[in-house]
């Protein structure tokens, strides 16, 4: 049976961080509890939704708002949607709060030396040399989140551990709890 109030869970950090990584086990996990999942990933995003903004801090903030547009629609309608974006200025992560209401930031954090020697897509080296212009936590400024519901250290958690963090607080927070009291009810 699948289970009908939506929320957005929005990972958030710099490129390489881990979350895509997270947001994979983290839906994983809340499919085989029977809840209707999407994953709206800012890589994907960017190539089927957003192509044509480039990384201006404009363009970056309507890419937001795009995803923010997209995921509040999708949680009005039942599903759980965890995004996966850099989105690196507080004005735009706020705005998407403030559009979707039901909403759990979720700071993906890892220092910068560890992200430039992880390196997994080649892209610290080239934003360094200057060959990527405007890349966030290089060229562009990334802002942390100031009271993120959730803050997962990458470099010291496992995915695993991550995904606990965020389970635990979605219980805390009532929008795992809140699900199955309305299922009960219900019945």
């Amino acid at each position: 049976m699948q289970k009908e109030f939506g929320f957005v869970i929005w990972l958030t950090g710099l490129s390489g961080s881990g979350k895509t990584t997270i947001a994979r086990a983290l839906a994983e996990r809340l499919q085989s509890e029977g809840y209707k999942v999407e994953i709206l990933d800012g890589d994907v995003v960017r190539q089927h939704f957003s192509k044509g903004l480039g990384f201006s801090k404009e363009d970056r903030i309507e890419n937001i708002r795009r995803v923010a547009y997209v995921a509040h629609l999708l949680a009005r309608n039942g599903v759980v949607v965890i995004t996966a974006l850099i989105s690196p200025y507080r004005e735009g992560r706020n705005y998407a709060r403030q559009l979707i209401g039901n909403f759990v930031e979720v700071y993906v954090k890892c220092p910068l030396d560890v992200l430039i020697e992880r390196d997994v897509k080649g892209l610290y080296a080239k934003a360094l040399k200057g060959e990527i212009k405007n890349f966030t936590g290089i060229s562009d400024p990334y802002e942390p989140p100031e009271n993120p519901e959730v803050v997962v250290e990458t470099d010291k958690e496992t995915v695993e551990e991550s995904v606990e963090k965020i389970w635990s607080a979605l219980l805390e927070l009532g929008y795992l709890a809140e699900r199955e009291y309305a299922l009960q009810v219900e019945a």
